[in-house]
């Protein structure tokens, strides 16, 4: 794939030859692209043509290695990717994670990475967790067979390196209670953001992406997008309003303002312009924390009130098909992992245990009782 498109910038040709990357941005069209790309490898050919073959006696056998690309090139172009098919939550992400790479290899080509090089790095990062090390892991072996995909590269230098061992924990999931007091205790245009999240089950992106084209009044739904598909197309569902979240919209509605599109937005400061813009909210993280405090309950961020909200829906009884579709899930398995809650079957289970336990331990103390009024008669 030597020629792509980034979204929000154009096309563009990036190819390696002789070990060596050339690439140009951005073209309009794909075929302006495909026509640079054309040129320069047709130079490229001119300038070999023209290079003066060495006296015989001084030539050597030419030992072609395999392609290979400055690993800071890779990580670069993988960027680039990820934030055209991907969310921003994601691109962020990677974006962090590679910064650190980049600091330590950033001046290296990618076959002068070695497995032993990377095993010291992550067994570093296990110093803050065996699951922070994964996830480098993860993104790193990504990373490299995105390179192996688009023929970049040859190597993969995490391809034997096996993942650390974890433990897997229940997360915390807050009550309805607790969530009330986390509300109660933010701002009034932070307690609409809240509503919203917790009345329609959504992932923070997609509150985050909400404009008023998405909210109709009338049919009493909202349209929510998600890039939690293959591909990273956005993908859209409808969840109805709840009563609550008609009122919250209802009110901010009529008060917004005309030239915002979003539901939900804010002034901040740009780092790549220098100024104060106006635009919706890309991840909110550290509101959580404060509120949290200031409520007085145990932390948790956005995410587990979708675990919530999908608890207390099973534990009344709404068919499983109905919380996959709220929640925007392709896979139910993916659905059931989100349940925090124990079925009736399980319930079942350990009543009829106990009922067992008692009736066997109540025949054997019997059985003692006996044996003993026995041996004393004798």
């Amino acid at each position: 794939m030597s020629v792509y498109l980034v979204k929000g910038k154009g096309w563009r040709y990036d190819f390696t030859k002789n070990g060596v990357r050339h690439t140009a941005t951005w073209f309009r069209l794909k075929a302006d692209a495909q026509k640079a790309e054309a040129k320069k490898r047709e130079e490229l050919e001119q300038e070999q043509e023209l290079e003066p073959e060495p006296p015989q006696h001084m030539q050597t056998e030419v030992v072609k290695t395999p392609t290979d690309m400055a690993f800071l090139d890779l990580v670069n172009r993988r960027l680039d990717h990820v934030k055209a098919y991907n969310s921003q939550r994601h691109y962020t992400d990677y974006l962090y994670l590679a910064k650190r790479w980049v600091k330590l290899w950033g001046k290296l080509l990618v076959n002068q990475i070695s497995q032993d090089m990377l095993m010291a790095f992550l067994f570093e990062r296990t110093k803050v967790s065996n699951i922070t090390a994964n996830k480098e892991l993860r993104y790193l072996r990504a990373t490299f067979r995105f390179g192996i995909q688009n023929k970049c590269v040859q190597v993969d230098p995490t391809e034997e390196i096996s993942f650390f061992p974890t433990e897997e924990i229940v997360r915390m999931v807050p009550s309805s209670a607790e969530i009330d007091r986390v509300i109660a205790a933010a701002e009034p245009d932070t307690q609409d953001y809240l509503w919203t999240m917790r009345d329609t089950l959504a992932r923070v992106s997609e509150v985050n992406r909400l404009t008023w084209n998405d909210v109709d009044f009338n049919a009493r739904h909202v349209i929510l997008y998600t890039r939690k598909r293959k591909g990273g197309s956005l993908t859209p569902r409808k969840v109805l309003m709840t009563n609550k979240l008609f009122e919250v919209l209802s009110r901010r509605y009529a008060a917004r303002d005309k030239t915002k599109p979003w539901v939900f937005w804010h002034t901040y400061w740009d780092n790549k312009t220098g100024e104060r813009v106006q635009g919706p909210y890309r991840d909110r993280k550290r509101i959580m924390k404060t509120l949290c405090e200031k409520a007085e309950v145990g932390y948790f961020r956005f995410h587990p009130i979708r675990h919530s909200g999908a608890t207390l829906m099973d534990n009344n009884n709404v068919p499983l098909g109905a919380i996959q579709k709220i929640l925007g899930h392709r896979n139910r398995s993916t659905t059931e992992l989100y349940l925090h809650s124990m079925d009736k079957s399980d319930r079942e289970a350990m009543e009829t245990f106990e009922r067992a336990r008692e009736r066997e331990s109540h025949t054997e103390s019997h059985t003692e009782s006996q044996t003993k009024r026995a041996a004393e008669n004798g």
